[in-house]
């Protein structure tokens, strides 16, 4: 638990306030669509579940798209002490991600009402934000889990109470706020929002070395790393070269 704590208060300055407000506006959706669709556009309550076709097809993409953003981070420079790329490499596409995520979410909230605008037009918005969602909550992950070994645990689980916080709250009163200003304004406010943090992740890319290097669990966590690698070296046998064997036969 005094994990948790301390790497929550450290992380959630920037990650995972940024992930909290990603996760809380995706399922803000389950509210604002059925609003433009049914209350707005007339489709029946089955009918209305195509609505979200466009992000599942935008995570779809993502998914697709899995081995080039395997490139994209491995083509990053190496750690000359584990020989793999820094965990930073990881937010380079969660850098691209943030940027598709408020372009789907104001292109859908001002295309989304009124119903003189074809539907397939604020659907096809969703291919971007459901691609950028993904990427976030995939990529996101692996950075915590790189960045805080074997206290990764301890840092999704910190991760995982803000982000439900907000991903329960938001649904609640978006009706309220869809009811007050509408479905154009009420998408802008959460586009603008999501513009807001999209340096949050870029700064991370570049200084996110220095940020976890400032965590005493980190540092910690690297030093432990190191003697336990030391002591299974130590520990290891050395086995003889196959030569050398054969010149104690020849001896004896």
């Amino acid at each position: 638990m005094t994990n948790t704590l301390e790497l929550t208060v450290f992380a959630s300055i920037f990650w995972n306030i940024y992930i909290a407000i990603v996760y809380g506006i995706l399922y803000l959706c389950f509210t604002a669509y059925p609003i433009v669709f049914q209350n707005i556009r007339g489709w029946d309550l089955g009918f209305s579940g195509l609505a979200f076709l466009g992000i599942g097809i935008g995570i779809l993409v993502t998914i697709a798209c899995d081995p080039l953003v395997r490139r994209l981070i491995n083509s990053h420079d190496k750690d000359p002490e584990t020989g793999r790329v820094h965990p930073e490499a990881m937010v380079s596409f969660v850098c691209i991600c943030s940027v598709l995520i408020p372009i789907g979410e104001l292109w859908f909230a001002w295309t989304c009402s009124p119903a003189s605008i074809h539907w397939i037009v604020p659907l096809l918005a969703g291919i971007p934000f459901g691609a950028g969602n993904t990427g976030v909550f995939i990529y996101a992950s692996n950075y915590l889990t790189y960045s805080y070994g074997m206290y990764a645990a301890s840092a999704l689980a910190g991760n995982s109470v803000i982000r439900s916080v907000l991903g329960g709250v938001l649904p609640l009163v978006g009706s309220y706020m869809y009811a007050d200003l509408g479905p154009n304004w009420s998408g802008t406010l959460l586009g603008l929002l999501e513009v807001a943090i999209v340096p949050i992740p870029f700064i991370f890319y570049k200084y996110g070395h220095r940020i976890r290097m400032k965590s005493t669990l980190i540092v910690r966590m690297q030093e432990d790393k190191m003697k336990l690698e030391g002591k299974r070296a130590r520990k290891t046998p050395r086995v003889p070269a196959p030569g050398k064997d054969v010149e104690k036969q020849d001896n004896v």
